[in-house]
């Protein structure tokens, strides 16, 4: 029995659960568990912690006036209990929504629009709604991995939530079936379901959402649906976009041109921070990160005696 395998006997065992792993299967989508139930999972690095995007990471840790929350869970919705503020942004984010490694958006499916983002029936409507057919198959429109797969009793139906390396989460509600597991890695493009008409929803649709740690954003404002492709390369992220019903033509800011917003993202980004963990020194810190004690005080504000906070980033670069 490989040592992968083990690992997973030994969670099973410990959480209770009444289904067990039977086995292992190498897949070109990587490796697959098997339970005695006649379901699988995709298997993740168990070290992964569900940065895909370690510059745009970097970025949020650096304004610590955020403290934002986005953890890798396959049964939380919604990753920070909702917690999230993304109105306390001070400055605007560039994100590249393809690059040269996950270069494709793909339209989730070809059906017009029914529904938009915004106030709709007594509560905000954080997606847009796009005609289908019960059964028609419904794609990833970015590269990345499958977070959530499952039914959603919050009015989602079958729903399934990729993360994506751009820095961005894609919801696809209401489905009829899913064709994907949590931690699987899919392409742009790559089948993750059926459309349907579960949860609450009245007529076959899907009803697809754009998310920035966990705060929805209008999803006209990255995509042309008429022309079912993506606006710009470049996504400006800054706080009026998370205004409930906010329009693109709500959305614009002034003052920075995208090539001045780009580079003092790319800058930021540069920074390196580290975790700091029980029993750890500034000392200790420094020799780890090839610095010194004065440079780490220095750039983070405070003293060679201040108490080391574990759990807490402190930079190092």
């Amino acid at each position: 029995m490989n040592k992968i395998l083990y690992f997973f006997l030994l969670l099973v065992s410990f959480s209770g659960l009444a289904q067990t792993p039977i086995d292992t299967v190498e897949t070109d989508k990587g490796k697959m568990v098997l339970y005695s139930n006649r379901t699988w999972k995709f298997l993740m690095d168990e070290e992964f912690d569900g940065i895909m995007n370690e510059a745009l990471f970097n970025l949020i840790q650096a304004d610590t006036n955020l403290n934002l929350v986005q953890t890798w869970d396959n049964n939380m919705c919604f990753t920070s209990e909702r917690t999230n503020d993304l109105s306390r942004m001070n400055d605007t984010l560039w994100l590249c929504l393809v690059d040269d490694l996950h270069k494709q958006y793909v339209q989730p499916v070809p059906g017009i629009v029914t529904s938009r983002y915004g106030y709709r029936k007594g509560r905000y409507h954080n997606g847009i709604d796009l005609n289908l057919r019960t059964g028609d198959t419904v794609k990833a429109a970015f590269s990345g991995r499958v977070r959530y797969a499952k039914w959603n009793d919050g009015g989602f139906g079958n729903l399934v939530i990729i993360r994506h390396y751009n820095g961005l989460e894609t919801f696809y509600a209401h489905l009829s079936k899913h064709l994907v597991a949590p931690d699987q890695e899919v392409k742009a493009g790559e089948p993750i379901g059926l459309g349907g008409n579960t949860g609450r929803s009245f007529g076959s649709h899907l009803h697809f959402e754009v998310r920035f740690y966990d705060s929805p954003m209008n999803p006209e404002e990255v995509i042309d649906f008429a022309k079912k492709e993506l606006k710009d390369e470049n996504l400006l992220v800054h706080k009026r976009l998370f205004r409930p019903g906010a329009k693109p033509s709500d959305e614009e800011i002034s003052g920075e041109s995208i090539a001045a917003v780009q580079a003092r993202t790319e800058a930021v980004a540069a920074r390196k921070y580290y975790k700091i963990r029980t029993g750890d020194t500034l000392s200790q810190i420094a020799s780890k990160s090839n610095t010194t004690v004065s440079r780490l005080c220095k750039l983070n504000g405070i003293r060679p005696t201040t108490l080391l906070q574990v759990g807490r980033q402190i930079r190092v670069r």
